[in-house]
């Protein structure tokens, strides 16, 4: 088994994780943080967020707020 990449995208709905996703490249977390928008947005109190492993640093969220 390989180990899981540095860019990580978590699903969640009500504070719970629906759908991870790990990725070594970031440019391809960004592509796919903005595909899991177009395809989970309209779920009831979806969160995704982006975040590098490595630093633990939040890279991108939605909803913004």
């Amino acid at each position: 088994m390989t180990a899981a990449g540095r860019f990580h995208l978590l699903l969640a709905t009500s504070g719970r994780p629906v759908q991870h996703g790990w990725w070594n490249r970031e440019t391809t977390a960004r592509d796919k943080f903005r595909r899991w928008i177009g395809a989970y947005g309209d779920m009831p109190d979806a969160r995704i967020t982006l975040t590098d492993d490595e630093t633990t640093r939040v890279l991108a969220a939605w909803p913004n707020t």
